[in-house]
């Protein structure tokens, strides 16, 4: 039975990647993105009228209510993942509290606003649905400069496990996915703009971070992602899922012995 879906922040990254997984399975994906640039990609994909282009802000719920609406034109609306992000932030020594909030807002909001339209179209319909937010390795490691964008996915996490619990009777799963670093473009435009020597530096700081030796290609946060989306998961709500190849877990201790 062919199914639909709503990606936020699909045009790129994770977000690419994901779509380009759940077109390939034969369902129906909508892409949300703010640049529309981001999509030229999907004009030419062979999956045709089965991957839709939604141009607009995925905070805004007139766009998430078109988007839901051309999700459900063409089958039951069975997902919805809201992958949008927005990588700035404004440390609190010299910002505003306008400025901080402003920033918070921009990660948290579009998130919020997701989960509302999915949550509203799954009880209209009267079926199940799974959402599928995404976090960051971040909550529980922040660095240095990223108050704004923690805070954010922090909240992420809570509302994740308020939706699972509220909605749960009703068949409607929330789950999260906290990846670590991911090669994307956004990675790749970073290491492009330093001189190779301080580019090879960073890759070495990043395997040592990982102790999986490297950082996750993007179809590893989609293939993930999927798998909490498919009835495989079906008991599975309210988690907050690593992908991070356990960068989370990894403690750097001087006594710390190489097997």
């Amino acid at each position: 039975m062919s199914r639909s879906y709503v990606v936020t922040g699909g045009g790129r990254g994770i977000g690419r990647a994901l779509v380009e997984r759940l077109v390939a399975a034969g369902d129906t994906v909508v892409a949300i993105e703010r640049d529309s640039a981001a999509l030229v990609w999907a004009e030419e994909h062979p999956a045709g009228e089965r991957l839709v282009r939604v141009s607009g802000d995925a905070a805004d719920e007139r766009v998430t209510e078109r988007a839901a609406d051309a999700a459900e034109a063409a089958a039951p609306l069975a997902g919805w993942v809201n992958n949008a992000a927005v990588f700035r932030d404004a440390p609190v020594h010299w910002a505003t509290g306008r400025q901080v909030l402003e920033l918070i807002a921009l990660n948290l909001d579009a998130a919020v606003v997701g989960c509302m339209t999915a949550v509203r179209r799954f009880l209209a319909a009267g079926t199940p649905g799974a959402i599928v937010n995404l976090s960051s390795h971040q909550v529980r490691q922040a660095v240095p400069g990223s108050l704004s964008y923690v805070t954010a996915k922090a909240a992420i996490e809570g509302m994740t496990r308020a939706l699972a619990v509220e909605y749960g009777p009703h068949g409607i799963r929330v789950n999260a996915v906290a990846p670590g670093s991911v090669r994307t473009e956004r990675y790749a435009g970073f290491l492009s703009c330093q001189e190779p020597a301080a580019a090879a530096r960073i890759e070495e700081q990043m395997a040592v971070l990982h102790p999986l030796g490297r950082v996750a290609d993007a179809q590893e946060i989609a293939t993930a992602i999927a798998f909490l989306l498919s009835q495989e998961a079906g008991f599975i709500t309210g988690a907050t899922l690593p992908v991070d190849g356990g960068r989370t877990v990894l403690a750097h201790d001087p006594e710390t012995k190489q097997p």
